[in-house]
């Protein structure tokens, strides 16, 4: 299926302004990933855990309005079948009687006709948290890794992966910093989406990759310049397809989702679109880097295209 007719692009040519915005997409990332840092989620601090079953069923919308009307934030997860949930506040353990007497008051106070009990009240500790954070950490770390030797083996070079890895890791840096830059809670729901960031990046990476090695075979005595343009350009249409059809179902999960899938629906928007953008505008010219600089007739003639033919006399890099 075509969007519209073949396009004659020429993104190589506007690959130092693209470079310029990636870096500064890093950057920008990094900077709020580490100096404002995320806003973890009772999973990784550790807080109270409080069930609470009420009388008559009640919607989970209506036991976050009560807590709402009380100014009492928490996370809240209903039980299938009964009219129970599950309530998680951050704090310390010294005060989870206070946050129990709260949330009960609230509730009561809110929903008058429907009683309600309390059914356990627990802490969990930052020992789990600590866990969760390595686990994490764990998984990403093997799923990079593993999506990097899949890449190499499957590619003429493994220079090729190390270009898709650092795409990737534009996209996940990205989406992490906003989340980060926002203030929004990081939660298991957050990590899933940064995962998925990560696999929908590196698969639209791979589609232009293939279309780049076919092309290789059949575009034999042109530059890799036009080799790679055209690549980019035969997959344009797709690649628009698929990040809409994407980004329509992040969208709806984004502003009706509700509370829970809110973030996690944000975090998807953001990462498709910079998935998409990195693929065009880092893997692709990342190789032509690494090809101009491999190849010393290549290099001469995008010095002459430049308009810099000082180069020429330059040493050559192998």
């Amino acid at each position: 299926m075509e969007l519209f007719r073949k396009t004659h692009i020429d993104f190589i040519e506007r690959r130092r302004t693209s470079f310029a915005v990636s870096a500064a997409i890093i950057t920008g990332g990094l900077a709020a990933i580490f100096l404002k840092g995320f806003n973890y989620s009772i999973e990784f601090t550790g807080g109270a855990l409080l069930q609470v079953t009420f009388e008559k069923p009640v919607a989970l919308g209506d036991v976050r309005s009560a807590l709402d009307k009380q100014g009492l934030r928490a996370e809240i997860q209903s039980v299938a079948g009964r009219p129970t949930f599950i309530l998680r506040q951050k704090g310390s353990e010294e005060a989870i009687q206070t946050y129990a007497d709260e949330m009960i008051r609230a509730l009561r106070t809110s929903l008058p006709d429907n009683p309600v009990t309390m059914d356990r009240r627990e802490y969990i500790g930052p020992v789990i948290g600590r866990h969760l954070k390595r686990q994490t950490l764990w998984a990403i770390g093997l799923s990079l890794l593993c999506i990097t030797i899949y890449i190499a083996l499957r590619f003429p070079n493994p220079l090729w992966a190390i270009a898709g890895l650092i795409a990737m890791f534009h996209d996940v840096v990205g989406a992490a910093g906003m989340i980060a830059l926002t203030g929004k809670e990081m939660d298991l729901l957050i990590v899933s989406a940064l995962l998925t960031v990560a696999g929908y990046s590196i698969e639209d990476t791979i589609v232009i990759y293939d279309r780049m090695r076919e092309m290789l075979r059949i575009m034999r005595r042109e530059s890799p310049e036009k080799v790679i343009n055209a690549a980019i350009n035969d997959t344009l249409s797709r690649t628009i397809i698929t990040v809409l059809l994407v980004q329509l179902i992040c969208i709806v999960l984004w502003l009706f989702g509700g509370e829970v899938l809110r973030n996690f629906g944000l975090t998807l928007v953001i990462g498709n679109i910079l998935g998409s953008y990195s693929t065009i505008a880092v893997a692709a010219p990342l190789i032509y880097e690494w090809e101009i600089r491999r190849n010393p007739s290549y290099r001469l003639a995008a010095a002459e295209k430049t308009g810099n033919p000082g180069r020429k006399g330059g040493p050559e890099r192998t």
